[in-house]
Protein backbone atom coordinates (compact mmCIF):
# COMPACT_ATOMS: atom_id res chain seq x y z
CA UNK A 1 0.00 0.00 0.00
CA UNK A 2 2.66 2.23 0.96
CA UNK A 3 3.81 2.10 -2.46
CA UNK A 4 0.71 4.43 -3.90
CA UNK A 5 1.61 7.46 -1.42
CA UNK A 6 3.57 9.06 -3.60
CA UNK A 7 1.20 8.68 -6.24
CA UNK A 8 -1.76 9.66 -4.56
CA UNK A 9 0.47 12.40 -3.15
CA UNK A 10 0.92 13.82 -6.78
CA UNK A 11 -2.76 13.71 -7.53
CA UNK A 12 -3.47 16.07 -4.31
CA UNK A 13 -1.43 18.47 -5.39
CA UNK A 14 -2.71 18.38 -8.98
CA UNK A 15 -6.17 18.83 -7.15
CA UNK A 16 -4.95 21.44 -5.16
CA UNK A 17 -3.42 23.47 -8.28
CA UNK A 18 -6.66 23.08 -10.54
CA UNK A 19 -8.35 25.08 -7.34
CA UNK A 20 -6.55 28.37 -8.22
CA UNK A 21 -7.37 27.98 -11.91
CA UNK A 22 -10.09 30.64 -12.82
CA UNK A 23 -12.57 29.83 -15.78
CA UNK A 24 -11.48 32.34 -18.57
CA UNK A 25 -8.35 33.47 -17.23
CA UNK A 26 -5.00 33.22 -19.51
CA UNK A 27 -2.20 31.51 -17.51
CA UNK A 28 1.49 32.15 -18.33
CA UNK A 29 3.96 29.07 -16.60
CA UNK A 30 5.55 31.35 -14.08
CA UNK A 31 2.07 32.12 -12.78
CA UNK A 32 1.77 28.69 -11.65
CA UNK A 33 4.99 28.42 -9.98
CA UNK A 34 3.31 29.47 -6.11
CA UNK A 35 1.13 26.36 -6.47
CA UNK A 36 3.52 24.10 -7.77
CA UNK A 37 6.75 22.07 -7.29
CA UNK A 38 7.04 20.41 -10.23
CA UNK A 39 4.89 22.63 -12.99
CA UNK A 40 5.78 21.38 -16.14
CA UNK A 41 4.38 18.11 -15.44
CA UNK A 42 1.39 19.32 -14.00
CA UNK A 43 1.24 21.46 -16.91
CA UNK A 44 1.31 18.68 -18.79
CA UNK A 45 -1.48 16.77 -16.97
CA UNK A 46 -3.69 19.45 -16.71
CA UNK A 47 -3.50 19.81 -20.53
CA UNK A 48 -4.00 16.55 -21.17
CA UNK A 49 -6.94 16.36 -19.20
CA UNK A 50 -8.57 19.61 -20.48
CA UNK A 51 -8.45 21.63 -17.93
CA UNK A 52 -5.78 23.84 -19.53
CA UNK A 53 -5.43 24.65 -23.44
CA UNK A 54 -2.00 25.30 -24.49
CA UNK A 55 -2.36 28.87 -26.90
CA UNK A 56 1.35 29.48 -27.10
CA UNK A 57 5.12 28.63 -25.83
CA UNK A 58 4.02 29.17 -22.05
CA UNK A 59 0.65 29.98 -22.14
CA UNK A 60 -2.57 28.57 -21.25
CA UNK A 61 -6.28 28.97 -20.95
CA UNK A 62 -8.47 27.59 -18.17
CA UNK A 63 -11.64 27.09 -20.34
CA UNK A 64 -14.84 28.71 -19.32
CA UNK A 65 -17.98 26.24 -20.07
CA UNK A 66 -20.92 28.14 -22.16
CA UNK A 67 -23.85 26.49 -23.22
CA UNK A 68 -21.74 26.77 -26.94
CA UNK A 69 -19.09 24.86 -25.48
CA UNK A 70 -15.73 26.31 -24.23
CA UNK A 71 -15.39 30.25 -24.51
CA UNK A 72 -11.99 31.64 -26.36
CA UNK A 73 -10.14 34.09 -23.96
CA UNK A 74 -10.78 37.25 -24.24
CA UNK A 75 -8.27 39.25 -26.22
CA UNK A 76 -7.30 41.76 -23.61
CA UNK A 77 -6.76 38.89 -20.94
CA UNK A 78 -4.82 37.27 -23.56
CA UNK A 79 -2.48 39.68 -24.88
CA UNK A 80 -1.78 41.15 -21.58
CA UNK A 81 -0.78 37.47 -20.29
CA UNK A 82 1.23 36.98 -23.14
CA UNK A 83 3.11 40.86 -23.12
CA UNK A 84 2.96 40.45 -18.86
CA UNK A 85 1.82 44.63 -19.53
CA UNK A 86 -1.55 46.44 -19.26
CA UNK A 87 -0.47 49.34 -21.31
CA UNK A 88 -1.51 47.95 -24.77
CA UNK A 89 -4.78 49.29 -27.60
CA UNK A 90 -6.26 46.52 -29.61
CA UNK A 91 -7.34 48.09 -32.99
CA UNK A 92 -8.82 46.65 -36.12
CA UNK A 93 -8.99 47.72 -39.27
CA UNK A 94 -12.70 46.45 -39.32
CA UNK A 95 -13.59 48.90 -37.08
CA UNK A 96 -12.42 51.75 -39.71
CA UNK A 97 -16.43 50.76 -41.09
CA UNK A 98 -18.06 52.24 -38.01
CA UNK A 99 -16.68 55.21 -39.27
CA UNK A 100 -19.25 56.08 -42.41
CA UNK A 101 -15.93 57.13 -44.58
CA UNK A 102 -16.43 54.78 -46.99
CA UNK A 103 -14.27 51.72 -45.97
CA UNK A 104 -16.27 48.14 -46.59
CA UNK A 105 -13.17 45.65 -46.56
CA UNK A 106 -13.32 42.97 -43.67
CA UNK A 107 -9.81 41.85 -42.23
CA UNK A 108 -9.23 38.73 -40.18
CA UNK A 109 -6.40 40.98 -38.19
CA UNK A 110 -5.92 42.67 -35.02
CA UNK A 111 -3.50 45.39 -34.24
CA UNK A 112 -1.88 45.63 -30.56
CA UNK A 113 -0.18 49.11 -30.35
CA UNK A 114 2.29 48.46 -27.07
CA UNK A 115 5.56 49.19 -25.61
CA UNK A 116 7.05 45.93 -25.45
CA UNK A 117 6.54 43.28 -28.84
CA UNK A 118 6.59 44.09 -32.74
CA UNK A 119 5.55 41.60 -35.11
CA UNK A 120 3.04 38.65 -35.40
CA UNK A 121 2.16 36.25 -33.17
CA UNK A 122 -0.10 33.27 -33.05
CA UNK A 123 -1.94 32.97 -29.99
CA UNK A 124 -4.57 30.66 -29.26
CA UNK A 125 -4.58 30.07 -33.08
CA UNK A 126 -5.08 33.42 -33.97
CA UNK A 127 -2.91 36.20 -35.59
CA UNK A 128 -1.93 39.43 -33.65
CA UNK A 129 -0.02 42.16 -35.08
CA UNK A 130 2.09 43.87 -32.56
CA UNK A 131 2.87 47.00 -33.14
CA UNK A 132 5.87 49.10 -30.86
CA UNK A 133 4.60 52.65 -30.75
CA UNK A 134 6.30 55.55 -28.23
CA UNK A 135 2.24 56.52 -27.15
CA UNK A 136 -1.13 56.26 -28.29
CA UNK A 137 -4.35 56.79 -26.38
CA UNK A 138 -6.17 54.74 -23.48
CA UNK A 139 -8.82 53.64 -25.89
CA UNK A 140 -10.33 54.17 -29.16
CA UNK A 141 -12.37 57.13 -30.50
CA UNK A 142 -13.72 58.66 -33.39
CA UNK A 143 -10.60 61.15 -33.64
CA UNK A 144 -8.15 58.56 -32.96
CA UNK A 145 -9.58 56.18 -35.51
CA UNK A 146 -9.34 58.90 -38.38
CA UNK A 147 -5.79 59.52 -37.76
CA UNK A 148 -5.44 55.55 -37.60
CA UNK A 149 -7.13 54.97 -40.56
CA UNK A 150 -5.07 58.20 -42.38
CA UNK A 151 -1.38 56.20 -41.32
CA UNK A 152 -3.04 53.39 -42.33
CA UNK A 153 -4.67 53.67 -45.71
CA UNK A 154 -1.92 52.18 -47.85
CA UNK A 155 -1.82 48.98 -46.54
CA UNK A 156 -6.21 48.50 -47.03
CA UNK A 157 -7.72 47.20 -49.97
CA UNK A 158 -9.20 50.54 -50.19
CA UNK A 159 -10.29 53.45 -53.00
CA UNK A 160 -7.43 55.75 -51.47
CA UNK A 161 -8.93 58.85 -52.64
CA UNK A 162 -12.92 57.96 -51.85
CA UNK A 163 -11.59 57.19 -48.02
CA UNK A 164 -9.56 60.53 -48.13
CA UNK A 165 -12.96 62.16 -49.26
CA UNK A 166 -14.89 60.58 -47.10
CA UNK A 167 -12.61 61.40 -43.85
CA UNK A 168 -12.60 65.21 -45.10
CA UNK A 169 -16.66 65.15 -45.10
CA UNK A 170 -16.68 63.51 -41.45
CA UNK A 171 -13.90 66.09 -39.85
CA UNK A 172 -16.34 68.66 -38.88
CA UNK A 173 -18.87 66.10 -36.83
CA UNK A 174 -15.33 65.66 -34.94
CA UNK A 175 -14.02 66.92 -31.64
CA UNK A 176 -11.43 69.25 -34.15
CA UNK A 177 -8.97 70.18 -31.31
CA UNK A 178 -8.72 66.22 -30.42
CA UNK A 179 -8.31 65.80 -33.64
CA UNK A 180 -5.39 67.89 -34.53
CA UNK A 181 -4.17 66.76 -30.91
CA UNK A 182 -4.24 62.80 -31.73
CA UNK A 183 -2.81 63.84 -35.32
CA UNK A 184 0.44 65.26 -34.01
CA UNK A 185 0.83 62.74 -31.25
CA UNK A 186 -0.06 59.81 -33.02
CA UNK A 187 0.36 60.77 -36.64
CA UNK A 188 2.90 60.04 -39.28
CA UNK A 189 4.36 62.78 -41.21
CA UNK A 190 1.77 62.94 -44.42
CA UNK A 191 -1.06 62.02 -41.32
CA UNK A 192 -0.28 65.26 -39.67
CA UNK A 193 0.61 67.15 -42.86
CA UNK A 194 -3.44 65.79 -44.22
CA UNK A 195 -5.32 66.95 -41.34
CA UNK A 196 -3.17 70.21 -40.70
CA UNK A 197 -4.24 71.85 -44.17
CA UNK A 198 -8.03 69.89 -43.69
CA UNK A 199 -8.66 71.60 -40.44
CA UNK A 200 -7.03 74.59 -41.67
CA UNK A 201 -9.15 74.62 -45.11
CA UNK A 202 -11.98 72.64 -44.35
CA UNK A 203 -10.88 70.47 -47.94
CA UNK A 204 -8.61 67.38 -47.53
CA UNK A 205 -5.62 67.76 -49.98
CA UNK A 206 -4.22 64.93 -51.93
CA UNK A 207 -2.31 62.33 -50.60
CA UNK A 208 0.42 61.16 -52.45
Amino acid sequence: MTTFFPILGTMARLDELKKHLRPGRVYRREDLLPWSRAVDRHLKQLVSDGTLVKLAGGLYLRPKDTVFGKAPPEDDKLVESFLKDNRFLLASPNTYNQLGVGTTQLYDKTVVYNHKRHGRFSLGGRVFDFRLKPSFPKSLSKEFLLVDLVNNLGQLAENREQVLKGVKQHILSTNRTRLMRYARAYGNVRTRKFFQHALMTNAAPHVA
